[in-house]
């Protein structure tokens, strides 16, 4: 009978134990998950903190920042496309310069015969009416004509010079001759050498006697 009882009184201390046992071990959980929770808050407290310190320091935020880098990029890239654009408006202009003035050398080297045949017909006009005579200005007159027209199909223009006003754009003085009338000072009235442009392009100055 005593040791009934006294076997009833151990189970109810190893009973109370272990519900003292259980109750400290949530407890200790409890006081774990307040810990964790207090952290996170507090980390979170100070992320804000940190973010609100980072824009009251004048500092870009990452949106900031991105959008930075993007308006740069595109900046970059207009750019490069407006420098492509000119680098091939440029390249386009030079084709057409070239083609243009293709032939520039072959008509600058048959410029001294326009000036041969000229001459010739120049010495023709003064020669007597002989049948030979008329033969030989109609035959020139026939080449130089013909050569002319080729040239003048591939640009080439000659210069206006007698009666202008000197253009040293266009015209070389290499004489100079005193003259009364005033409206006559620093005009052309004589061409010792025809000039010519290709296409617009001075190929050779006029060369030209100027009034003074």
């Amino acid at each position: 009978m005593f040791k009934g009882k006294k076997q009833e009184e151990t189970n109810k201390e190893e009973v109370v134990d272990k519900a003292q046992q259980e109750t400290g071990t949530q407890n200790d959980t409890s006081k774990a998950e307040g810990t964790q929770e207090a952290e996170g808050t507090q980390e979170a407290s100070e992320g804000a903190q940190s973010g609100a310190e980072q824009e009251q320091k004048g500092e870009p935020t990452v949106e900031e920042q991105l959008t930075a880098k993007l308006a740069e990029s595109n900046d970059k890239y207009i750019r490069l496309a407006a420098e492509f654009d000119n680098y091939r408006r440029r390249v386009a202009k030079e084709k057409l310069d070239l083609i243009s003035t293709a032939g520039e050398d072959v008509i600058k080297g048959l410029l001294p015969v326009l000036d041969d045949c000229e001459r010739a017909l120049q010495v023709l006009e003064t020669a007597t009416e002989t049948e030979a005579a008329k033969a030989a200005k109609e035959g020139t007159e026939l080449i130089y004509n013909k050569l002319m027209g080729y040239l003048k199909s591939k640009g080439l223009a000659p210069i206006e010079a007698v009666g202008k006003e000197l253009d040293t754009d266009f015209h070389e003085a290499v004489a100079q001759f005193p003259v009364q009338e005033a409206e006559k000072k620093n005009k052309i009235f004589d061409v010792t050498q025809q000039g010519y442009t290709l296409n617009g392009k001075v190929i050779r100055f006029a060369k030209v006697v100027v009034g003074i």
